[in-house]
């Protein structure tokens, strides 16, 4: 009897222990931490995602792959023990929204910069065929707005300053020179471009973490450009966001408007900022990007030479070609310059 006893109390206190633990671990399942994970997204077909004139129906086989990640709240668990998935990569939360940037102000950046990436692809794609683009600087556009600066609640990504201290800005060294002697405390004029219109502004500037003697307006930005395009090209991603699948539009848009044909039959993954000179910026995320590559067993991996280490060290068995520029990109597809593509008959 006594036997019996100690093996019922036994098997209550082993069940009690499950259940503990499991609502130990459902609560750190469930409890999102302040950092962020990066995981591995779908590699996506490029050439139903831009709409060209007179295209024709993308092949059955190969093709121009773009690349995202999937990038969510980490819980505690997944904070406490980041390497349980080797595919996943812990960020810290004050990395990927700086000084507080929070969820929805990141995500807005996002989509500022795939639409800014979208234009300059059409523009370096259709140069590359021959077409006589019409792209000029035009101010500084705004793709974040840290939330501890002056800047916060009156400028916005999106906008483009157009004008500093009564000076008109064009490029990015032009707003430099403008603000070259304002110190922290001083209030600066901006005039900005919208939607709506243009606007003036005035903010009160902050010291520099870095430089205290330096006065900060608290924003990232990029070149804006006016482009205008001899062609309508659409590009929709849907709710995908950041300026890094820049390169796989370009290289779509000369696969489906010029006579060669790129792939050849063959799948071809692309990651790259792209700006307008055709320069191709190194991205984020090629961890996960490399093993979306290698999950759909790509014939190439192209990728901007900065993130070759990363991109070789996870896409095992793909051949992975690292580039400078939209030039290096069409050679090592098709193992000619840029000057020996076959353009097809569009006017141009």
């Amino acid at each position: 009897m006594k036997q019996r006893k100690k093996l019922l109390t036994w098997k209550r206190g082993f069940v009690l222990s499950l259940i503990f633990l499991g609502v130990v671990f459902a609560v750190l399942w469930l409890t999102p931490s302040d950092d962020f994970v990066f995981l591995p997204n779908k590699a996506r077909h490029v050439a139903p995602l831009v709409i060209v004139p007179d295209e024709q129906a993308p092949p059955e086989t190969g093709g121009i792959y773009m690349v995202d990640i999937l990038v969510k709240r980490a819980s505690l668990f997944e904070r406490m023990f980041p390497g349980l998935n080797d595919d996943a990569t812990l960020i810290d939360g004050d990395r990927l929204n700086p000084q507080g940037l929070s969820d929805e102000q990141r995500d807005r950046r996002s989509t500022v910069q795939m639409a800014t990436s979208q234009e300059i692809s059409a523009a370096v794609g259709l140069r590359a065929l021959g077409y006589d683009v019409d792209a000029e600087p035009a101010g500084v556009q705004v793709d974040l707005v840290q939330p501890d600066s002056g800047a916060n609640g009156i400028l916005q990504p999106g906008d483009v300053i157009i004008a500093a201290q009564g000076a008109s800005v064009a490029t990015t060294g032009d707003l430099a020179d403008a603000l070259a002697d304002v110190t922290p405390g001083d209030i600066v004029g901006l005039e900005i471009q919208r939607s709506e219109g243009s606007e003036e502004v005035s903010i009160e500037t902050s010291a520099d973490a870095d430089d205290p003697e330096r006065a900060r307006i608290g924003i990232q930005i990029r070149q804006a450009a006016s482009i205008d395009l001899p062609v309508d090209i659409e590009i929709d991603t849907g709710n995908v966001g950041g300026p890094s699948a820049g390169l796989a539009f370009a290289l779509d848009i000369v696969d489906e408007l010029g006579d060669d044909d790129l792939d050849s039959g063959r799948t071809i993954v692309v990651t790259g900022e792209l700006s307008l000179d055709g320069a191709v910026l190194p991205v984020g995320g090629v961890k996960q990007k490399a093993v979306s590559a290698r999950e759909l067993d790509a014939d190439f991996f192209i990728v901007p030479e900065a993130n070759a280490d990363v991109a070789r060290a996870h896409a095992t068995g793909v051949n992975v070609v690292a580039v400078e520029s939209f030039d290096d990109a069409i050679e090592a597809i098709t193992g000619a310059p840029v000057s020996a593509l076959a353009l097809g008959d569009l006017d141009r």
